[in-house]
């Protein structure tokens, strides 16, 4: 190529040990400034100079790209916390702060690539997080067992934990693209292994029974949660979400329109995910029974507290002292009392796929059961059908409030 400038060329000029060169674009605030190219050889900056040309005629361009750390704080604080739910904000917030701003924040945001992108997952893979996050130099020196004595403990992210990191990079891009800092995502380029799904069976009727029957012989404050969890589908937050107004004894109905979240440091009574998980569900008589009881035990709860009782929201489930059920806490009471019962120990989530093969013995129509599990889609259903266990389960069940009404 000639020394001489090509038609049009004005703006590429020698500078420093190269070549540089500008357009003039519009920003995404509406005001013009220049945006500059720069480059070892003519050539080169030509070719960005032409890309300029063609990235200005198609709308706003950015002339300044914030680093990707930058750009998270901001999407974080301005986006997700006012927007999305608390939950999601946590977990959203971790991932950033213990697995994306390590490795990627000091990268320019424009200047992310796909390769970037998967280096950094096969990089965090191989990551021990006990030594990254410096969990063990966190504890005692007598306590010390692993990463802070020099014996690495191999605590390396699983396949989940990589695709939630995945997941909230992409998240993070798919807002910086809408905003035109960058012109695509590419983390959403970058695939992961999905996390092998544990497949565990349910438990069948005759244990779900056992477990309500050993609950109520024990007296166990918490019997008609689990006689709601196992007879209604209802989810832990659920649960523990609901108040005493939820409840119409005359029409035997039951109202699931707000759950307990753990979300950081605070414990939230909120409104459930979504408007199709709120819904007015019947009360089989063996439920209407159990709620009795534990309002009965709620108001001896009450008047043994007395001035301790903090009760403000008018749960049905609390503490001795009105408080709320630490969701933590009821998946561990459950395992207990799963153990105490001599059955087999499920995660408590699984019981919604127990009280999915009740469903599907008493041969309840996909439709109805969709309503009662509150699936949005009937896919999802179907897929709890599909799966659903029916050996000796089919003969043994008449009806479901009748099984269930032998725990007396």
């Amino acid at each position: 190529m000639s020394g001489k400038r090509g038609n049009g060329e004005g703006s590429i000029y020698p500078y420093k040990n190269g070549y540089a060169a500008y357009v003039w674009v519009t920003k995404p605030d509406g005001k013009r400034a220049r945006k500059y190219a720069y480059g070892k050889t003519r050539e080169e900056v030509h070719e960005k100079w032409l890309n300029l040309h063609a990235e200005a005629k198609k709308g706003p361009v950015a002339t300044r790209h914030r680093t990707v750390a930058a750009f998270l704080t901001y999407w974080l604080d301005s986006v997700v916390k006012p927007n999305l739910a608390p939950l999601t904000y946590v977990s959203y917030e971790g991932c950033v702060r213990l697995y994306i701003a390590p490795h990627l924040g000091a990268k320019r945001l424009d200047r992310l690539t796909v390769r970037d992108v998967r280096e950094w997952l096969t990089k965090l893979a191989t990551i021990c997080q006990c030594c990254a996050q410096g969990k063990d130099a966190k504890r005692a020196p007598a306590r010390r067992k692993c990463c802070a004595i020099g014996e690495c403990c191999e605590t390396y992210p699983s396949r989940r934990v990589i695709q939630a990191a995945r997941d909230a990079l992409r998240a993070a891009l798919t807002h910086a693209v809408t905003e035109e800092e960058i012109s695509k995502n590419v983390a959403s380029l970058v695939k992961v292994p999905k996390p092998r799904r544990r497949r565990i069976k349910p438990w069948s009727v005759a244990e779900a029974s056992q477990f309500l029957t050993d609950a109520a012989a024990r007296d166990d404050h918490l019997v008609a949660a689990w006689v709601l969890v196992l007879c209604l589908g209802l989810r832990r937050g659920e649960v523990l979400g609901l108040t005493w107004k939820s409840v119409d004894f005359e029409r035997g109905e039951l109202y699931v329109d707000h759950q307990i979240q753990r979300a950081g440091r605070e414990i939230l009574h909120r409104e459930t995910k979504t408007e199709d998980s709120d819904d007015f569900l019947p009360l089989p008589a063996l439920c209407l029974k159990a709620l009795r009881m534990r309002r009965a035990q709620q108001i001896g709860d009450r008047k043994a507290a007395g001035e301790l009782w903090q009760g403000s929201h008018d749960l049905i489930f609390t503490t001795k002292y009105g408080t709320p059920i630490e969701p933590g806490n009821m998946t561990r009471m459950f395992a207990l009392r799963t153990r105490r019962a001599g059955l087999r120990v499920i995660p408590l989530r699984n019981t919604r796929h127990t009280c999915s093969s009740l469903l599907v013995a008493l041969k309840v129509h996909p439709k109805v059961a969709q309503r009662i599990l509150r699936h949005s889609q009937i896919a999802m259903t179907m897929e709890v059908y599909a799966e659903a266990s029916e050996e000796e389960v089919r003969a043994a069940i008449g009806k479901l409030s009748d099984v269930m009404g032998g725990t007396g």
